[in-house]
């Protein structure tokens, strides 16, 4: 069975950092790319980031570039976003997906597996 577990979100205050962490199990980790999105309350889910395999390419939503870095472990079967410069407008659950062979997409239809997501609170 595959298990997305993410970890690492709360509540800070503007300009502050937060790093995510995405724990996979019951799939080739390796296989896999990875991706974040995030889903503010009542409204869509939005790209955030992805990392294709073994770290090739990576790829950004346009209001976190510069301020956001995915990276990934395969030996942890890892997946982490470190965000710095948080907005309240990052308020938003953050959620880990996985694609078989994928190359980073920013499509939601594109991603196999996806994990509960956790919550990024930023007050200003």
């Amino acid at each position: 069975q595959v298990r997305l577990v993410e970890s690492g979100g709360g509540e800070v205050k503007s300009g502050g950092s937060l790093r995510l962490s995405c724990h996979a199990s019951g799939l080739s980790f390796d296989r896999y790319a990875m991706a974040w999105f995030r889903q503010p309350p009542g409204k869509e889910r939005e790209f955030v980031a992805a990392i294709a395999l073994a770290g090739m390419n990576t790829f950004y939503g346009d209001s976190m570039e510069g301020r956001f870095t995915i990276s990934r472990d395969d030996g942890q079967k890892r997946v982490y976003l470190q965000m710095n410069g948080l907005e309240p407008e990052d308020t938003a659950n953050y959620i880990c997906a996985a694609d078989a062979y994928g190359s980073g997409s920013r499509s939601t239809s594109s991603y196999d597996y996806w994990g509960q997501g956790t919550q990024v609170t930023v007050s200003s």
